[in-house]
């Protein structure tokens, strides 16, 4: 049997490259994304490389509807000269932002880039990438915490992902027959450089966070990855349309 393929958007740092690292530690190969940190991106694919695995980085602004074709086809050549394949396995949905926005200061242009970025660009990407994504695979997209808990600021990313949650439920009501698993993931409070890497940077929000959940730490990157993994492995097949929450345990 081939090796399978996996397709990480955002793969160059935090969650994403620790996604893309355990899915080739499972024996898989890895097309990553990066909007402008190329040369972190190609850290990423020396280290999967160097685990015998292969690996490409392509450039995607997911903010940009428009290049979500191009990019495809892109990907659909890599495919073709890298592994001499026509399509691939697994759809990782992970590419985002962070921005902490108080209701009332939210503009019109806020709205949406986080539209784009944290619904639209999900929701079409996976429906034009379905043609290349393989019977039997899987699609996994990323939401947050923040669609349970409310935290101020993130009205309008929670939002866009509890957009994403409600989709991901249709999505593997209609891809189900192909034998193609969807699933969320949503983690909590990660610590790593998201969102200007806030909790990183201020100690006394790690430190609250970190006091508000049931196994008594804030997450790192290495809490998301292997979950990521096991949904794309045969012991995860069986999991369809489940929001996964990831958060030790905040918030219960």
């Amino acid at each position: 049997m081939s090796k399978k393929i996996a397709l990480v958007t955002g793969g160059s740092r935090g969650l994403g490259k620790n996604m893309a690292l355990r899915l080739a530690g499972s024996g898989h190969d890895v097309i990553l994304t990066y909007n402008t940190q190329k040369e972190e991106a190609a850290l990423v694919v020396k280290a999967i490389e160097d685990m015998g695995q292969q690996a490409v980085a392509l450039q995607l602004n997911v903010n940009n509807i428009g290049s979500l074709d191009g990019f495809l086809n892109t990907v659909s050549d890599v495919l073709n000269e890298k592994w001499q394949r026509n399509s691939f396995d697994f759809l990782i949905n992970n590419a985002g932002v962070g921005a902490t926005i108080a209701y009332l200061d939210a503009t019109e242009e806020d709205f949406d880039i986080l539209m784009n970025i944290h619904f639209k660009s999900v929701y079409f990407l996976t429906q034009k990438a379905l043609p290349l994504l393989n019977d039997g695979g899987s699609i996994i997209n990323l939401s947050s915490g923040t669609t349970r808990f409310c935290n101020p600021g993130y009205s309008i990313y929670a939002s866009m992902k509890g957009a994403v949650e409600t989709f991901t439920k249709y999505l593997a009501k209609e891809v189900g027959p192909r034998g193609i698993t969807a699933n969320v993931i949503a983690p909590g409070p990660i610590e790593t450089d998201f969102n200007n890497a806030t909790i990183r940077n201020n100690p006394q929000i790690k430190d609250r966070l970190a006091s508000m959940t049931a196994l008594g730490r804030v997450g790192e990157a290495n809490d998301i990855g292997g979950i990521v993994a096991f949904l794309c492995s045969k012991d995860g097949y069986w999991i369809t349309g489940q929001r996964i929450e990831a958060s030790g345990g905040i918030s219960l």
